[in-house]
């Protein structure tokens, strides 16, 4: 059994917690706001029909999208009730409840590699920090040998990203390309915020 993610912590801690973000999401996509541009970035990598991972999906709001555009989406959450309201607000994706440090797709009858990962909203984050190296390697392990990774978080959340890249390497990945924002602006020294794309070593 691995540790339990800071995520689920939050829930322990505030049963409310999982309807307050899922709802937060929904009243600003009425609002019309953007919410959507990290599924940009990562359709405009992807031929379309490709095979997407959405790892920490969340409510679904981008694997939902990345469905909607003719990708073939498959979303991963801990948190069950997030996974309920991806399904009621974007069907069409497969969601399922599952801790990334345990992951295993082939052990659920899902056997065939993805071509993307995405990882957004600061998922790596709000995973124990235990498993977050262990994380890597089973997105790795689903990763097409020609595939890449996707993954976005922001400084100060107790995840250093000297750190990160350690775990990178660790796991048989290397970057192809570092980003300060979704909307392509390159990293320095002094980004606040890092969007890696990742490919297998």
């Amino acid at each position: 059994m691995v540790e339990q993610s800071i995520w689920m912590q939050k829930v322990a801690a505030d049963p409310g917690h999982s309807r307050w973000y899922i709802e937060r999401f929904r009243a600003m996509a009425r609002a019309g706001d953007d919410l959507v541009g990290e599924a940009r970035l990562v359709d405009a990598m992807a031929p379309r029909g490709s095979r997407i991972l959405d790892a920490g999906c969340g409510p679904g709001r981008i694997g939902g999208y990345l469905s909607s555009v003719g990708h073939d989406v498959v979303g991963v959450d801990v948190d069950p009730v997030l996974i309920e309201a991806a399904e009621e607000d974007h069907p069409g994706p497969l969601w399922l409840v599952g801790d990334l440090a345990e992951l295993d797709l082939p052990a659920r009858g899902i056997a065939e590699f993805f071509d993307v990962i995405v990882s957004a909203g600061n998922v790596m984050t709000f995973l124990a920090p235990s498993t977050r190296a262990q994380v890597l390697s089973r997105l790795r392990a689903h990763l097409r040998p020609d595939g890449r990774a996707v993954i976005g978080f922001g400084a100060g959340r107790d995840y250093e990203f000297d750190r990160f890249f350690a775990d990178v390497a660790a796991a048989d990945l290397t970057p192809d390309l570092l980003l300060s924002t979704w909307d392509l602006r390159p990293y320095t020294d002094d980004s606040d915020f890092l969007v890696a794309v990742l490919r297998p070593e």
